[in-house]
């Protein structure tokens, strides 16, 4: 065996290293992004980045700012020597994508290429599609728009997380409550909303099954993403009509069912997503009327599916407040 040959079997030795090359050779990549999907520190990334790219398997260039990583074309195409390589990495990675951390770092590898889409002026190069670069075409801007047609309404955020929807609805609300049990996040939270110059945001430390907000006191529930964090949802929904005022409406957001396991241990989810029938099931149950389910962002090959669910909190009358 010569000393380069036995380089390369200890620069391919390493589990996160051959994740990063699977991740590689099916998408160029940079930092930030392989760092989210690996949940490998910054550093760990770079550093073995360039272990690969010194052993020649993994090339770089720059563009809008970003440096992406890939495949280097030599090994890709298997040409120089590399065809045995190349036709082994080929194997372990279709292997490895039959597993539970393969199908996870594809789910991760589909997010952010929905964040690519989404983001695009951010991303754009000579692949993008020309049809998606209109100046001034923004999903954040157009979300802002709509926010123009509604009343000045009381608005609870629950599970506001670090509060990037809750300072969004701050733009068009009277007032927004956010809520979440971490006082780590509701602190991140204060910060963006303090970077936004956003004051019309009261942050309350609680329980989703126990809200810390008087009853009858709001006019739009939210719960983005957090149904499925829930141990039960039921009752967290029960708990969001509680503090509705008759006529007010609960807005869920959260995950179509799913079978991505991996998000138990990696993100803490209690439920893999619900099936429309089970989201109105969970609506009805919590008394709400005129309820509506839909799909919301849907991805070809992404795994998740986001579905939009609202209902209405009858008034004394069973009938729905108006909000002129």
């Amino acid at each position: 065996m010569t000393e380069a040959s036995a380089a390369l079997y200890r620069l391919l030795g390493d589990q996160a290293r051959l994740r990063l090359l699977r991740l590689l050779s099916l998408d160029r990549l940079n930092v930030t992004e392989l760092t989210g999907i690996l949940g490998i520190a910054q550093s760990g990334v770079s550093r073995h980045l360039g272990l690969l790219k010194e052993g020649g398997l993994v090339s770089e260039e720059r563009e809008a700012g970003y440096t992406y990583y890939a495949i280097t074309p030599a090994v890709r195409d298997g040409v120089n020597g590399h065809a045995p390589l190349w036709m082994l990495l080929q194997d372990q990675f279709d292997r490895a994508g039959g597993t539970d951390v393969g199908r996870a770092d594809n789910a991760r590898l589909e997010e952010i290429r929905r964040l690519r889409q989404e983001n695009f002026e951010a991303h754009s190069g000579p692949d993008t599609n020309e049809r998606q670069l209109v100046p001034g075409r923004s999903w954040a801007a157009w979300a802002r728009a709509l926010g123009h047609l509604l009343p000045r309404l009381v608005v609870a955020d629950l599970g506001c997380g670090e509060g990037y929807l809750t300072v969004e609805a701050s733009r068009w609300a009277a007032r927004v409550i956010a809520v979440d049990r971490s006082p780590d996040v509701l602190k991140r939270g204060r910060a963006l909303a303090a970077r936004r110059r956003v004051s019309n945001i009261v942050w309350k430390r609680g329980l989703l099954e126990k809200l810390p907000i008087d009853d009858s006191s709001v006019d739009v529930a939210l719960l983005s993403q957090a149904l499925h964090h829930a141990d039960d949802p039921s009752r967290v929904m029960r708990e969001a009509v509680r503090i509705l005022v008759p006529g007010g409406r609960a807005l869920v957001l959260d995950l179509r069912e799913h079978e991505q396991s991996w998000v138990r241990d990696r993100l803490g989810d209690r439920w893999l997503g619900f099936s429309p029938a089970a989201l109105t099931e969970i609506l009805t149950d919590a008394g709400l009327i005129d309820i509506r389910v839909t799909t919301g962002a849907r991805r070809s090959g992404d795994p998740f599916t986001v579905l939009i669910a609202s209902g209405v909190k009858p008034d004394h009358t069973g009938k729905q407040k108006r909000h002129d």
